[in-house]
């Protein structure tokens, strides 16, 4: 569906101008999925590598007053949200552009601060928006190894070089640290929301505490501008006749889709891949079931 979607587009364009569709074509741009390095074409993920062709193919449209973008993403990296968020706000300043955001199912964490982007931000009543936070997470296991008669060995050069090793029993000292960068990461968020929504922001000290609330109550904290979904809101901002056109990413010559990353092929990486896959499903089934999905 999507792919003529785009063929339409491209036809279009191949016209001469006089023979084209009437209206003003708003170019859109889908970020869906968990923000993270790495990812195939079998289990996208969201990361500068794989949305940034879209991105600048979007923002390259020179007729088009605006940039549409669809967000749905629980969150993920903070390093790759924010570069996400900079290379949006870098285009439209480059090119003169407003960008439109529209919130799908969720825009949390990672999803909201790439959403912050936005000129403006919409969402559906139901759609949750928020936690502004920073989470960490992981397993021990240093029980299951003395039940199993295995003992682990490691050698080191720097004292502090096994902090928060799963295998070792968990140290205060360790979790004093991994707080103290928590707050560092999370004063960033909150200095971004802030430099973003300004004077719109209500004064409510649960914004910056890492709860996460349905659109209605979003509109009301002042996260988000208003609720709409994007085919009506863009016709009555541009007008009746506009046409929204999908932009995709790279593709190779049999036209399909390339990712962003691609990881080795090696009998010794396909393993590898194998496990370090199971790991990151897990890991996005556990950052999308925290909003019930």
């Amino acid at each position: 569906m999507n792919e003529g979607f785009e063929m339409a587009g491209l036809l279009s364009r191949m016209l001469p101008k006089r023979f084209r569709k009437e209206g003003t074509a708003i170019p859109v741009v889908r970020l869906h999925g968990v923000i993270m390095t790495g990812g195939s074409q079998f289990r996208p993920t969201l990361n500068i590598a794989t949305v940034a062709p879209a991105l600048e193919k979007a923002f390259s449209k020179k007729d088009a007053p605006a940039v549409a973008i669809s967000i749905n993403s629980p969150g993920g990296s903070p390093v790759q949200s924010r570069l996400i968020y900079q290379r949006i706000r870098a285009l439209a300043e480059e090119k003169n552009k407003k960008v439109l955001m529209f919130v799908e199912d969720v825009a949390a964490s990672g999803g909201y601060m790439i959403a912050l982007a936005g000129d403006e931000i919409f969402v559906d009543p139901t759609s949750i928006v928020g936690s502004i936070g920073v989470v960490s997470g992981g397993f021990g296991f240093p029980e299951l190894l003395r039940k199993i008669g295995v003992e682990r060995r490691v050698y080191t050069a720097g004292e502090n070089k096994v902090i928060l090793d799963p295998f070792q029993p968990e140290k205060e000292g360790d979790v004093e640290y991994l707080k103290t960068l928590q707050l560092e990461i999370h004063k960033v968020f909150i200095d971004m929301v802030k430099a973003r929504r300004g004077s719109r922001l209500a004064d409510d000290e649960t914004i910056f505490s890492g709860l996460f609330w349905t659109g209605v109550r979003g509109l009301e904290l002042g996260l988000v501008d208003g609720m709409g979904e994007m085919r009506d809101t863009l016709k009555r901002r541009f007008g009746p006749k506009t046409r929204l056109e999908l932009v995709g990413g790279a593709r190779n010559i049999f036209g399909r889709r390339l990712p962003g990353v691609v990881r080795g092929s090696a009998a010794g990486d396909i393993g590898a891949g194998a496990v370090a896959g199971l790991a990151e499903t897990l890991e996005e089934k556990a950052l999308w079931g925290r909003y019930g999905m």
